[in-house]
C-alpha cells in the first residue's frame, strides 16, 4: 500500500532548476533519507555561465550520494579529492563533523552537456555525527547489478535483493536504480521500516492506479508490487530508497544535526571561516544565507 504520494517542487539553484521531494511538510524523512533533489533533465550548451556551479560549500552530519542518469559532475572536496562522477556511477561524501566540497560543470562549460541526476543525502547516526569526513567513488562491480524480465537494476548503496554495494554504509538502507521495460514488474524490499519508490522518468501502476514522473511514492509496511505500464515507449527509470530511522533531524541550509546547538555552531563557524576550503577549490565560496529579522514583541502598555 502506498502511504503518501510527494510531488516534486520545483527549485531555481541560481542556474538550472532541481526538482525538491525531501524534505516534506508531511514527510520530513524516508529511512535515514533526509534530503531527495532530481537535478534535470536540461541540456547546458558549451560556454554556460559559471553561474551554474555550485561553489565550495559546508556539511556537517550527513553523507551526500550523486548518481547521474546523464552528463558529468566534477566534485572537490577538503580532504583533498577530486573526482569526476559520470552516469552510472556513484560520488559518497561522508561529511561527519564538517567538510566543504564543490560541484563544477567542467564539461558543460567547454563542450556543453545534458544532465540528469539525483542528489540524495543520508542522515548519519547520532553515534556516527561527528564521525572524520571522507569520501569514495564507486562504479563497475562496486555497485552490483542484476537482471530480469523486462527489468535492470543497479544497487547504489546498502543491501537488497540478495546483492550488497560496497560503500560503507553507517546505518540499514538500501538505494537502487531501476529501469523498467514496459509490461516488466519491480518487487520491493520488505525488511525495511520505511521504504519509498521515484519516478525519475515514464510512469508506474500500482494497484490499479497510475503514477508519473517526479511522484515519490512512500510505502506502508508489506509486500509492493509496481509495474511499467504497457503503452510506454521507453523504459522507466525508478529509485527505489529506504532504511531503518535514525530519529528526528534539525536541517538549516547544508547542515543536518540531532542538535539545533549543534546547528548553530556550524553556522558560527562557516560564518567565522573555520571550516577548511576544498583543496583543488579554494577562491570562492557560497555565504551562510541571511537568516530573517526574528520578530520584535509588542511591548506591554
Amino acid at each position: 500500500m502506498i502511504n503518501l504520494v510527494i510531488d516534486q517542487r520545483r527549485k531555481d539553484l541560481g542556474g538550472f532548476e532541481v526538482g525538491r521531494v525531501l524534505p516534506y511538510a508531511k514527510r520530513r524523512m524516508v529511512g535515514p533519507f533526509v534530503f531527495f533533489d532530481h537535478m534535470g533533465p536540461v541540456d547546458m550548451p558549451a560556454g554556460i555561465s559559471r553561474k551554474v556551479d555550485v561553489r565550495p560549500h559546508p556539511h556537517i552530519g550527513l553523507s551526500t550520494v550523486t548518481y547521474l542518469f546523464a552528463g558529468e559532475i566534477m566534485h572537490r572536496d577538503s580532504v583533498g579529492s577530486e573526482a569526476p562522477i559520470h552516469p552510472g556511477e556513484v560520488n559518497w561524501m561522508t561529511a561527519g563533523k564538517g567538510i566543504t566540497h564543490s560541484e563544477r560543470f567542467e564539461r558543460a562549460h567547454a563542450q556543453g552537456d545534458h544532465l540528469h541526476g539525483i542528489q540524495a543525502w543520508i542522515a548519519l547516526p547520532k553515534e556516527h555525527e561527528e564521525t572524520e569526513p571522507g569520501f569514495s567513488h564507486h562504479e563497475g562491480a562496486g555497485l552490483p547489478t542484476w537482471r530480469e524480465a523486462g527489468l535492470s537494476g543497479r544497487l547504489i548503496a546498502g543491501s537488497a535483493w540478495g546483492l550488497q554495494a560496497e560503500v560503507n554504509t553507517f546505518s540499514p538502507l538500501f538505494y537502487a536504480h531501476i529501469e523498467l521495460a514496459p509490461g516488466a514488474r519491480l518487487s520491493m524490499p520488505e525488511n525495511y521500516v520505511e521504504r519509498a519508490l521515484y519516478v525519475a522518468s515514464g510512469s508506474v501502476e500500482h494497484e490499479g492506479r497510475r503514477y508519473e514522473t517526479g511522484q515519490m511514492l512512500v510505502l506502508e509496511r508489506g509486500a509492493a508490487m509496481f509495474s511499467a505500464p504497457l503503452d510506454l515507449g521507453a523504459p522507466t527509470t525508478l529509485m527505489a530508497l529506504g532504511g531503518e530511522p535514525v530519529g528526528e533531524r534539525f536541517l538549516y541550509w547544508n547542515f543536518v544535526s540531532s542538535s539545533q546547538e549543534r546547528l548553530e555552531q556550524a553556522k558560527a563557524d562557516w560564518r567565522a571561516g573555520r571550516m577548511k576550503l576544498p583543496d583543488l577549490d579554494h577562491d570562492e565560496f557560497i555565504p551562510l544565507p541571511e537568516e530573517p529579522p526574528k520578530p520584535v514583541p509588542n511591548p506591554v502598555s
